[in-house]
């Protein structure tokens, strides 16, 4: 997968999490964000919304590249085979099944009740390959039509149909902590899965929070992600609430996994 390093990126080729908001923020009224670009660590860069602050997307930008580039060089010294690969047959999807939108397929509605009005085009893809098929979206939602504030949603499932995503799964995890990510194990969601929370202060302004909060899970062939990210200023905007955030996480991603065709509550 790929890595949500502070909110929606990869993390390398084939192993999608979220990495961090390479550009925090919603794409111009009516476009859509570009796709991510096909480089050993991809992140996917959104265009800033108008209004926004052009050193908060420059800031995110830069830093996600740097950030998803020293977890996946961590990983590869981490698991030695991570990237010779080393399959050794088609592994089973166990259920589990490509759609051609996850956006569609994913109601998220509890972040929906948590952030009614939706900002911008929902960005999707998905691909099909002989060795992983690959399924990716991203939202941008706020409280209310006339929020300044937004968060992000970034989410992703792959099928890992030859190497197994295992060894992947646990230096991803690994990385996280090192980058200070506060990780809690969730039981009874897949066969492994975990959140981790990021509260990171800008470092041109103090008084801005930048925060991540994901979800991953690994289910057999199957791992996925789902990533929130959001901001807010002391003194001027009341931080999110993180426990709604997480419910919201764990309570849709138990729907989405079991609209790609995992078992109840995965």
């Amino acid at each position: 997968m790929s890595s949500p390093t502070d909110a929606g990126s990869g993390f390398g080729s084939g192993y999608g999490y979220p990495g961090p908001p390479a550009a925090y923020g919603l794409p111009p009224a009516g476009l859509s964000p570009s796709p991510p670009t096909p480089v050993p660590v991809p992140t996917p860069v959104f265009a800033p919304p108008p209004g926004q602050r052009p050193r908060r997307a420059l800031w995110w930008g830069l830093a996600g590249t740097l950030v998803a580039s020293a977890v996946w060089a961590a990983a590869v010294i981490t698991v030695p085979g991570l990237v010779s690969g080393g399959g050794t047959g088609p592994l089973n999807p166990g259920g589990y099944r490509v759609v051609d939108d996850l956006c569609g397929a994913a109601r998220l509605s509890r972040f929906s009740q948590l952030y009614p009005a939706q900002s911008g085009t929902p960005y999707h893809y998905s691909t099909r390959h002989s060795a992983l098929d690959d399924m990716y979206c991203s939202k941008y939602l706020k409280k209310t039509d006339g929020d300044s504030e937004y968060s992000s949603l970034f989410l992703e499932a792959q099928l890992h149909k030859v190497t197994d995503p295992r060894p992947e799964f646990a230096a991803q995890r690994a990385g996280l902590g090192q980058r200070r990510y506060r990780i809690a194990g969730v039981p009874d969601l897949g066969q492994e899965a975990y959140v981790g929370f990021l509260d990171d202060p800008s470092s041109i302004d103090r008084s801005w929070h930048y925060l991540t909060q994901v979800l991953y899970v690994r289910d057999g062939a199957l791992t996925y992600y789902l990533s929130w990210s959001g901001s807010y200023q002391v003194g001027k905007t009341p931080p999110p609430d993180q426990d709604s955030i997480r419910q919201a996480l764990l309570m849709d991603s138990r729907h989405v996994l079991k609209a790609i065709g995992g078992a109840a509550g995965a």
